[in-house]
């Protein structure tokens, strides 16, 4: 299972994730598309679509699996916040990654360095 981070998804879309890893990435896109609520409202609350592009990018998100926010996924926010300093959207995107034992794919992987238990798959490395 895989969890995919907003980055990601941007430069799926703009074409520009490195050429030996996108068979995998689109294999995982095809297979495992799955993303946080907190995904889907920073990739459809871009403010610099036009009309077009967000119809196209709301066409695109609606083939995800969407992990909502739930009791489980909040407590699991709390741990990693009292445990360290994270923002408040990627500790929930960690948070939905570990409850539903997914690798989380990113590029942004500083951010969620400190969180042992997640397990990262960056396709830019």
């Amino acid at each position: 299972m895989y969890l995919l981070d907003t980055n990601i998804l941007i430069y799926y879309l703009n074409d520009n994730v490195p050429e030996n890893q996108s068979e995998k990435l689109n294999n995982i896109i095809k297979n495992h598309f799955n993303i946080s609520v907190i995904t889907k409202m920073e990739f459809l609350g871009f403010r610099n679509y036009s009309s077009h592009a967000f119809r196209m990018a709301k066409e695109f998100i609606n083939y995800a699996n969407c992990y909502n926010l739930n009791e489980e996924i909040v407590e699991m926010v709390i741990t990693i916040r009292r445990k360290q300093k994270i923002k408040l959207p990627d500790a929930i995107i960690a948070a939905t990654a570990l409850i539903n034992k997914s690798t989380l794919v990113t590029r942004n992987t500083i951010d969620f360095k400190d969180i042992e238990e997640i397990h990262i798959y960056n396709p830019f490395k």
